[in-house]
């Protein structure tokens, strides 16, 4: 079963310096049918503007990932972390049992696009930690390609929880499979483009929840840039 998350469907957060979209509920958008998938609890895909930001503030027991579309992301935490995220790296952050951090767009003319993804981890009151790696784009270009899970990867960060996360870049035409295993489900998120996926059409910005496939067929409608979540 393929269950479609249109874009225009999600919900909706306007600050003016803030533009978000949200897959599931989050903050002041709640929607009872739209409470996560499996161990996703957050997608959020967010424009920030420039010289503008998230103060600090406190997280726990949760898996935080950010990947950035375009623009760059500037990172401090209490752990003493200090970071800039730009396209082509990774972010992983395990809240455990608290951590607090700020993230503002360092560029004084430029927006920021990025996703923000929240994974409930497999344990709680973990130690919290943090992580940044650099995406070999050159293999997510026609294959999906790991960039974060609980096996140790090349390139790929560490998550307290069974899922991969896998990107790919897709020219027109192009297509890949990949198989599930039993009893694994998935989510497909568009961040650019347009494929079909097991026959359904998915844009930039919709969502894909796949349950009971065994595979999941895509072929590019045009250019496309997506993100792939396996989930145990």
């Amino acid at each position: 079963m393929i269950t479609i998350r249109k874009s225009r469907e999600r919900g909706v957060s306007n600050l003016g310096w803030l533009d978000s979209r949200h897959t599931f509920s989050f903050a002041d958008y709640y929607d009872p049918e739209q409470m996560g998938f499996r161990q996703l609890r957050v997608i959020n895909e967010d424009h920030v503007q420039a010289g503008r930001g998230f103060p600090p503030h406190g997280h726990r027991d949760m898996e935080i990932v950010t990947y950035v579309v375009d623009g760059a992301l500037e990172h401090k935490d209490s752990l003493g972390n200090g970071s800039i995220i730009r396209p082509g790296e990774i972010q992983r952050m395990s809240a455990g049992r608290g951590i607090t951090h700020s993230e503002f767009n360092p560029s004084q003319t430029d927006p920021v696009h990025f996703f923000q993804i929240w994974i409930l981890p497999a344990e709680l009151g973990l130690a919290p930690s943090y992580e940044q790696q650099t995406i070999d784009f050159s293999g997510a270009r026609g294959q999906l390609h790991l960039i974060a899970s609980r096996r140790s990867a090349q390139g790929a960060v560490k998550l307290h929880q069974d899922a991969d996360m896998l990107l790919a870049f897709l020219a027109t035409g192009q297509e890949l499979l990949h198989s599930l295993g039993l009893g694994r489900s998935a989510f497909v998120q568009m961040v650019r483009g347009e494929i079909v996926l097991n026959g359904r059409t998915l844009s930039a910005g919709d969502g894909a929840a796949i349950d009971g496939e065994p595979e999941l067929q895509i072929e590019a409608e045009q250019d496309a840039e997506i993100l792939v979540f396996d989930l145990g």
